[in-house]
Parts: structure tokens; sequence; C-alpha cells
């Protein structure tokens, strides 16, 4: 069970990396990227980072190699930022879907539910 203080170190990554993929980062290959979510290990020391890609699959492969290739950076900046962490974490960069799947139940009650008044107009 995650402790309190690993999901208060976890959202303070997740901002941090979102700041360093905004500000730092060139890579052409690292598109309309957002970090969903961060899952510290209880002692600090590793993260997994919940990523969210918009685009096509080749879209995606291309940004998870430039955030691959960008670990290194990250971590050094993090470890820089986050004076109240011993160690810099591990980073590990995952694919998370879920935003995309919302888009997609979305799209189907759209079709399935009935259009009301305002829209038929």
């Amino acid at each position: 069970m995650p402790s309190y203080r690993a999901d208060q170190v976890g959202e303070q990554v997740r901002e941090e990396i979102m700041s360093i993929i905004r500000r730092e980062l060139k890579d052409p290959r690292i598109g309309f990227v957002s970090i969903t979510a961060v899952r510290m290990s209880p002692d600090l020391r590793s993260a997994r980072v919940r990523v969210s890609v918009l685009g096509d699959p080749d879209e995606k492969k291309a940004s998870m190699k430039g955030l691959d290739s960008a670990k290194g950076l990250i971590r050094h900046e993090l470890g820089r930022r986050l004076q109240n962490l011993r160690y810099s974490p591990d980073l590990r960069f995952e694919l998370d879907p879920s935003i995309e799947y919302s888009v997609h139940i979305s799209e189907l009650l759209k079709e399935v539910l009935p259009a009301s008044e305002e829209e038929e107009k």
C-alpha cells in the first residue's frame, strides 16, 4: 500500500517532469505528451511514470523512444530540482491508454444516445 509521503513525492515528481518536458527537452520525437500518474516505490528510489501520448501508433512509439533516451537528463534535472530527496528516482516510462480510451467511449456514447433538441438545430 503506497504511503502518504510516496503519493506526495509522486505528485511533485509528476509536476517537475511535465515542466522539464515542456521547457528543457528539444527532442522532435516527443510529441503531445501528458504525464497521467507517477507511482513511487516505498523507498522513493524508483518511479513508474504513466504517459499518455496523442497521435497514431508511430507517433506514440517515437515519443516513448524519445522519453527513454532523455531519461538521464530528466533524472539529472529531478535531482537538481528536488532537494528534499536523498536519491534521484530511477524512471520507468509506461504508455497509459486511459485518455484515448475515454475519448473512444465518449464518441461511442454520442453515436448511441439520442441528440438533444439544441444539437439538432
